[in-house]
């Protein structure tokens, strides 16, 4: 999912006419981070038991996507608003990595994109910021929809723990979020770094206590690309894009990876014996969720509801 970074046009509020290849970028970073589910569900890795194929997933992501970024830093800093940030980040990737090891990915992408209603409520009780209609309206289709999936998980006894993980990850990233409203004027590719930095070291005891179970040489070369092409190039292109795209306009663009990471999944993996597919209930609840961002993001007037 999408961690907008600080100072861009989208945390400004800056809104523009937007060109269609500010546009194109974000698209394609959407669609980048779309294959998180292509990857996770990949049969390269099923050497990894499955109680430890989140954690060296999300261990080996980062670590190639914190090799990529390296070179790129031209000012690093250090707040103390950054631990949260790393702590969060972290258990952000575990956990949603973690969520599609264990159920349909499909799952794990739309729980983790409850965040907006988890900073929303946030912002809410505990700062005290401005809610539109279309904030209370958000949250409660989002709500409306986490409870439908937890309410059938629950009733039919089966992958209420991949949906525990995924309703983590999307509080985790909302404190990632929080964490970065308030270094909005510190180099994005610095704190991306870091994120990708403090989830190596912290799950690297994991990783290295897991030794014995190897994966081969080619399957390493995919988690390279996937660290690449999904965790460091997409938030370039991202950020390029939100020069010329309004906020709204970005945010709506970036549900196409939602939509996509489902049918990535189907299309590269419905043949193989691991492959589950989403309930009814996983589409009627993303269905609730997708309304209510799109209700939220979509351009348009918002009343407030408080002062």
């Amino acid at each position: 999912m999408t961690t907008v970074p600080p100072g861009s046009a989208l945390n400004r509020g800056q809104v523009s006419d937007g060109h269609w290849g500010g546009r194109l970028q974000i698209v394609l970073a959407a669609v980048l981070w779309s294959t998180s589910g292509f990857f996770a569900k990949a049969p390269w890795f099923d050497a990894w038991p499955d109680d430890v194929r989140g954690i060296m997933l999300a261990f080996w992501r980062s670590f190639f996507a914190m090799l990529v970024l390296l070179p790129l830093i031209r000012r690093p800093q250090w707040r103390w608003p950054m631990a949260p940030m790393m702590i969060c980040f972290a258990t952000m990737v575990w956990s949603f990595m973690s969520a599609m090891v264990h159920g349909p990915a499909a799952n794990a992408i739309w729980l983790q994109y409850l965040c907006p209603a988890w900073v929303f409520l946030v912002g809410l009780l505990f700062l005290k910021e401005r809610v539109r209609a279309a904030d209370v309206w958000m949250f409660c289709f989002c709500l409306g929809g986490v409870l439908l999936i937890l309410c059938m998980e629950m009733w039919q006894g089966s992958q209420l723990y991949a949906t525990t993980l995924g309703i983590l990850s999307g509080v985790s990233f909302a404190g990632v979020l929080l964490s970065m409203r308030t270094l909005r004027d510190v180099d994005p590719t610095w704190l991306i770094l870091l994120n990708h930095s403090a989830t190596v070291a912290i799950l690297s005891p994991w990783v290295l206590a897991g030794r014995q179970s190897h994966v081969s040489t080619g399957s390493y070369i995919a988690l390279a690309l996937f660290g690449v092409f999904q965790m460091s190039l997409p938030y370039v292109l991202f950020a390029r894009g939100l020069r010329t795209t309004s906020s709204p306009e970005a945010s709506v663009l970036a549900l196409i990876e939602p939509i996509l990471v489902p049918i990535w999944v189907f299309v590269a993996w419905h043949t193989h014996p691991t492959y589950e597919a989403p309930a009814w209930w996983a589409w009627a609840g993303a269905g609730l969720i997708l309304i209510g961002l799109l209700n939220r993001y979509l351009p348009r007037t918002g009343s407030c509801v408080n002062p």
